[in-house]
């Protein structure tokens, strides 16, 4: 279960997020709210 979970917390990392927004060709500023709005909203709740 921990092997699941730490696969987990690497792909909803918000920096995980950015970096593969950035990768898909966002914007560096768009990127950055998108992933700040996710961080705010989903990650914090579901994996603190």
């Amino acid at each position: 279960m921990t092997r699941i979970r730490s696969r987990l917390q690497h792909r909803l990392n918000p920096l995980h997020v950015y970096c593969r927004l950035r990768g898909m060709g966002l914007a560096d500023r768009t990127a950055r709210i998108v992933t700040s709005c996710y961080e705010k909203m989903v990650y914090r709740l579901v994996l603190a």
